[in-house]
């Protein structure tokens, strides 16, 4: 075997080694190891049009998932079996001896990119600590922000906030919007805040309310002035791993609970978030969770 085979040999079983080590951080850290699937992620969400974008230069950091051989390689391409082997051989060793490759064929999402062509040659490239790669790249628009680092769970979760964008139509009535939450099942309390809404609003006009002039409305009236508040007093500080929507979701029903032990005057979004940081914020249930133990331990 010549020295460039050699060469390419200890290349490869090295790509398997970092593959087998990430697998074990990956179970230590629980961070996303796998690639994901360009089909099931388009599935999930609602693709708003397709582009052609062109010969493009990507960050491999952003290239996250695959069309069809997302069992082959691991989230960083190292090779995952030997199957690969053969074709990864012959790619770095291309690589090693300057030959021209031709660019990859990506899918973008968002900020993130999928691969329909290429695997091999973005296995070598990133062991051999290239940053980027040409591609061309074929964009499919989504109404979610999409990162590098999504996993599975969150993908759930981007699922549940396309359904909600495409059922308010609110990607277009406020392209600034930016509503996610931690967990599931937030985007539905939405639907009934803003049904309610619509309902009022129709009480108090006389007259009937489409869909698109009730999420405006909610969105202005409701929602941003209570997220204003929550950056104002920077709640989320005392409610780490949160989001915004989450605060607004749990403010809004101790505002609601407020109302109602206040015989139904309206303390307002700052009352509500601050009684709320109060009450549950991270450095009082430390405070609460302490006097509990006390409690237990003195003496009888």
């Amino acid at each position: 075997m010549s020295w460039i085979g050699h060469r390419t040999h200890d290349d490869f079983n090295r790509a398997r080694r970092k593959a087998f080590l990430g697998q074990v951080l990956a179970l230590l850290t629980r961070a996303p190891n796998d690639l994901l699937s360009f089909d099931e992620v388009r599935a999930r969400l609602n693709v708003r049009g397709q582009h052609h974008r062109g010969l493009q230069t990507v960050p491999l950091t952003h290239i996250v998932g695959s069309e069809g051989r997302y069992a082959d390689f691991d989230r960083r391409f190292a090779p995952r079996n030997e199957v690969t082997r053969q074709r990864w051989l012959e790619i770095d060793r291309a690589h090693r001896e300057a030959r021209g490759l031709p660019p990859v064929e990506l899918y973008k999402l968002s900020d993130i990119f999928f691969v329909k062509d290429g695997h091999h040659r973005i296995s070598v490239a990133r062991l051999q600590g290239q940053q980027e790669i040409e591609a061309v790249v074929t964009e499919l628009v989504v109404d979610v922000p999409l990162a590098p680092d999504l996993s599975v769970r969150d993908l759930l979760l981007k699922e549940e906030y396309s359904d909600f964008l495409e059922w308010t139509g609110l990607a277009d009535l406020r392209p600034d919007q930016r509503i996610e939450f931690s967990e599931p099942g937030g985007y539905l309390d939405l639907v009934a805040h803003i049904n309610a809404h619509r309902y009022f609003m129709g009480q108090e006009s006389g007259r009937a309310i489409d869909r698109g002039e009730a999420v405006a409305s909610w969105y202005d009236r409701v929602y941003a002035p209570v997220v204003q508040v929550i950056r104002e007093t920077r709640t989320l500080r005392s409610f780490p791993g949160r989001t915004e929507a989450d605060l607004y979701r749990w403010i809004m029903q101790h505002r609601w609970y407020l109302r109602e032990r206040n015989g139904g005057a309206d303390p307002g979004p700052l009352v509500a978030t601050e009684d709320y940081v109060r009450l549950f914020g991270q450095r009082n249930l430390s405070a609460f969770a302490g006097r509990l133990l006390r409690w237990r331990d003195a003496p009888p």
